[in-house]
């Protein structure tokens, strides 16, 4: 199986205090929520943070069922971009998924589609309402990663810009909406979506999964 990428680096500013990586969700570190849920569908599992943060992560990972890998970023928090990168950069399997930290309801069966989709190709990119979801997506760890450092290179930090010189498929929002996959990208950026999130939890909304 391949390999899952986790990306924990940011600083959570808009988190209230405290890293939202291992902030409790329903009783789980958020990271660790997100890489159970990746389980059943990778064999590694690399965590993309910074230096300070190990420590709390690995803790949160204890007894994962795979081999757990760190990719500590060089420079702190320098993007989403920059941490695809670093976080590629430790994968050996040709493919990985790459998901946020923030992503605790990410969908088994969705990331599965996309490893399907991605083959043969550099990388298969979710859009959702006209937005590239370049933080849930799959990739070709080597090839993107290298378009990461050359994007890096010329000071061009759009999200999409390694994505010019790959040749990627997009999973377009009508087909994510038919098969029921929207609430795969709910995100954890606030105290309030963290505690809204939980709700969710509590009230088995999505059939038990969570």
């Amino acid at each position: 199986m391949p390999t899952g990428v986790i990306l924990a680096g940011g600083f959570s500013t808009r988190f209230d205090g405290g890293d939202k990586a291992v902030a409790e969700l329903a009783g789980k570190p958020m990271v660790r929520r997100v890489a159970d849920r990746l389980a059943p569908v990778v064999s590694t599992l690399v965590v993309n943070c910074r230096g300070e943060q190990r420590e709390s992560i690995a803790t949160a990972l204890e007894r994962y069922p795979h081999e757990v890998r760190f990719a500590v970023d060089p420079e702190p928090d320098a993007g989403p971009m920059a941490g695809i990168r670093t976080g590629l950069r430790a994968v050996t399997d040709e493919y990985a998924v790459v998901v946020a930290c923030d992503m605790p309801f990410v969908d088994r069966a969705f990331v599965e589609s996309l490893f399907d989709r991605a083959a043969g190709h550099d990388a298969a990119v979710p859009e959702v309402d006209g937005w590239y979801q370049t933080t849930q997506a799959v990739y070709r760890a080597a090839p993107m990663a290298d378009a990461c450092d050359r994007a890096l290179e010329r000071g061009d930090s759009k999200i999409l810009a390694p994505l010019d010189e790959l040749d990627w498929v997009v999973v377009d929002h009508e087909t994510l909406a038919e098969r029921g996959w929207l609430e795969t990208f709910e995100n954890v950026n606030t105290r309030a979506e963290l505690r809204e999130a939980a709700r969710s939890v509590a009230s088995d909304r999505r059939n038990g999964e969570r």
